[in-house]
């Protein structure tokens, strides 16, 4: 049985953290709930567990069954975290629910918001360097706080006011530009 090493939880914890940028997040769940009256924690942190779960193990080979390699795949997430921050940045709105959608909770949530191509491409280049059962413990603890954070995003709201979360939501949508531009350019190299 492989040991659990609390030293590679902690990194691999805060490498998934600054990925996943859930406290980053919280004015797109604002604007979400806003639109469509009920984030559903539970099913939004499930879904991205599950999903981030299942791309740590048949991930890499998902997209070589479909003809995508990873940096495709990376420069691919960068657009859509870029067009995100815009919409953050800009106050614009790229992304239109579909009429039907009665909880955002999944879609734009737990994908791509919580386990987009950024943590899954994340997930990949970490499952090279630690123990998977290190990726796992530190995959559920992030998720917990990412379900913590859900569960009390109307008391932050609450918290922050209009014009804190507005501050919020213009710098983390300059900081997501910079992960966009930076996952772009790292992985832009790779498919040349």
């Amino acid at each position: 049985m492989v040991g659990f090493d609390i030293r590679e939880i902690a990194t691999i914890s805060m490498v998934l953290f600054a990925v996943i940028d859930i406290i980053g997040t919280i004015p797109i769940v604002v604007d979400l709930r806003a639109k469509v009256g009920h984030i559903q924690s539970e099913k939004a942190s499930l879904a991205a567990g599950i999903i981030m779960i299942v791309f740590l193990f048949v991930g890499e080979e998902l997209l070589k069954l479909i003809g995508i390699d990873v940096h495709s795949f990376a420069v691919a997430g960068s657009f859509v975290l870029f067009f995100l921050a815009l919409e953050m940045i800009l106050g614009i709105r790229i992304y239109k629910e579909e009429e039907e959608a009665s909880s955002a909770s999944i879609i734009p949530l737990a994908f791509p918001l919580i386990a987009g191509a950024g943590t899954m491409t994340t997930l990949l280049s970490l499952r090279s360097q630690f123990a998977t059962a290190n990726i796992l413990v530190a995959i559920v603890l992030n998720i917990i706080l990412v379900y913590i954070v859900l569960k009390s995003s109307a008391k932050i709201e609450k918290l922050l006011g209009k014009n804190g979360l507005g501050v919020i939501r213009k710098t983390f949508g300059v900081v997501l530009l910079a992960i966009a531009v930076k996952l772009f350019a790292a992985n832009v190299k790779g498919l040349f």
